[in-house]
């Protein structure tokens, strides 16, 4: 038995889960109750949780009387026990309504090969099971659960070091601080090539995360616990006093909620310069503000970010400005839960003053002729090796970079001047700064030829993909009606109360 079967085991209790009404959305966190009390007792923890309230305390118990007992033990520790234990069962309660339900879970999960879990890792499993879950169209569970290969390319690229601030305002379940954790780990034998201080700082005081969802930053608290990483974890919403009042960063690393913010534009923020609805524009904002001199940022964006007008135009050139905007990552369709969602990674680097820091931008093109990622092909780290090696050892993105592929061809109008360039058949290209500033400071830029556009090449999405799409569009149509009529709704007082539309109104 190895981490894959546990995982299979576990999500086989789902059907038990199913068996007394519980959704796809709610049997990840369902079952992360049990297996937090189970993997305290494996790993020798259960001192954090008060006396009478244990797995074992659970165990003895059957019945109705078992069903009882963990409802009250569910509200118990969620304001008893270390702030670990509470920030897990913070709110929490139990779907399940079927004694001997919970009474098979409970004898499944013990019956578990826990020695083997120990030695593969808790933190695996655990991981393994948020993204068996996430890969369930029907769960929803994609939109907090970025594909693993894509946060390895990304962390791979920013390089974070000891010692350095790392933060993920729009944490999810926790990817980004986890891949940032194991790779200075790597780097320094487990922590055990720092000094005492330099440890006690990297365990305790690194990270920085925040997570709107409260069911979420549940998977969050107990996803980083069993990976060893420490640091405020904090449950709320970055575009309020909680993002402002986080710490400048060495590092952000962080995939923001698509959609629109509901209140459309009302600010939340009043350190932002732009006012805006859009989430990504807003967090991009928090992002690249939230750098200290220096620091460094990879943040996945969909495409509108790239090309959106209006405050759109000015946040992007605002943030040419106070950062070095020197790589964009075109990603391929259909990686991520929505299909057909097209987005990008954009990498920048604060600069020491706020103006003229960006001369050029350099983009990779990995998704034109890419295959459709999906259940049938699925993403793997292999896919960004050629991304990583163009993009250079530097993680400031100054490392020296040529066009790669491609006959020679003269591109006068992208350059300063009329040298002879190779790779208009390239995937990775340079743009000079005029040029992006004389495309109104659009950055979706594409230059090669989709050789499946119109052809029969293109994929039909499987239903179940269809249907999260479908979904997660309702769901952003409703969010826009809802800031519009909060919009309209000052228009519609001022007209019922003085008989004509008042300047009050309009934006």
């Amino acid at each position: 038995m190895n981490t894959n079967d546990i995982v299979g085991k576990l999500w086989s209790l789902c059907h038990v889960l199913r068996d007394d009404g519980i959704t796809y959305q709610d049997y990840v966190n369902e079952l992360s109750f049990l297996l937090f009390l189970k993997m305290m007792q494996e790993t020798g923890q259960e001192s954090e949780l008060p006396d009478g309230y244990r797995w074992s305390d659970l165990e003895s118990k059957d019945g109705v009387e078992q069903l009882a007992f963990y409802r009250a033990m569910l509200v118990h520790l969620g304001t008893e026990g270390s702030p670990r234990v509470q920030s897990v069962f913070a709110d929490a309660n139990t779907s399940l309504r079927q004694p001997k339900n919970l009474s098979k879970l409970v004898q499944d999960l013990d019956e578990l090969d826990w020695y083997v879990a120990r030695e593969e890792g808790l933190g695996d499993m655990y991981e393994g099971l948020l993204e068996r879950n996430a890969s369930e169209k029907k769960s929803g569970a994609g939109q907090y659960f970025t594909p693993r290969p894509l946060i390895e390319c990304m962390v791979n690229c920013m390089r974070p070091q000891p010692g350095e601030v790392i933060q993920d305002p729009a944490a999810g379940t926790g990817g980004f601080l986890i891949a940032a954790h194991q790779y200075i780990c790597n780097q320094t034998d487990d922590l055990f090539d720092l000094d005492a201080d330099e440890q006690v700082f990297q365990k305790q005081q690194a990270y920085h995360a925040v997570e709107l969802v409260p069911d979420t930053h549940r998977l969050l608290v107990m996803n980083c616990m069993l990976h060893g990483v420490g640091g405020h974890l904090a449950s709320g919403d970055s575009m309020g006093s909680i993002g402002q009042n986080l710490p400048n960063a060495d590092v952000i690393l962080t995939n923001p909620p698509f959609g629109t913010k509901r209140g459309g534009g009302k600010p939340t923020r009043d350190d932002f310069t732009f006012v805006t609805g859009n989430k990504q524009l807003a967090f991009l904002q928090h992002i690249y503000r939230g750098l200290k001199p220096g620091g460094r940022a990879a943040v996945v964006l969909p495409d509108n970010v790239l090309f959106e007008e209006g405050v759109g135009t000015r946040i992007r050139a605002d943030l040419m400005d106070k950062c070095n905007l020197h790589t964009i990552l075109r990603l391929p369709t259909g990686i991520f839960y929505a299909q057909g969602v097209k987005t990008n990674v954009l990498f920048f680097t604060r600069g020491k003053t706020d103006t003229g820091n960006t001369k050029q931008t350099w983009v990779y093109d990995l998704r034109t002729n890419m295959p459709a990622f999906g259940k049938r092909t699925p993403l793997t780290h292999g896919h960004f090796a050629e991304f990583e090696k163009c993009y250079g050892k530097k993680a400031d993105g100054t490392s020296k970079r040529t066009e790669k592929t491609g006959g020679k061809k003269t591109c006068p109008a992208l350059y300063e001047d009329d040298t002879v360039h190779e790779g208009e058949e390239s995937r990775f290209r340079v743009f000079s700064r005029d040029f992006v500033r004389e495309r109104g400071d659009n950055l979706d830029i594409s230059w090669l030829q989709d050789d499946s556009a119109g052809g029969s090449g293109s994929e039909l999405a499987e239903p179940d993909e269809i249907a999260a799409m479908i979904r997660e569009r309702l769901g952003e149509a409703l969010a826009e009606m809802d800031a519009l009529a909060e919009l309209l709704e000052p228009a519609s007082l001022a007209s019922s109360g003085s008989g004509g539309l008042g300047s009050e109104g309009r934006e």
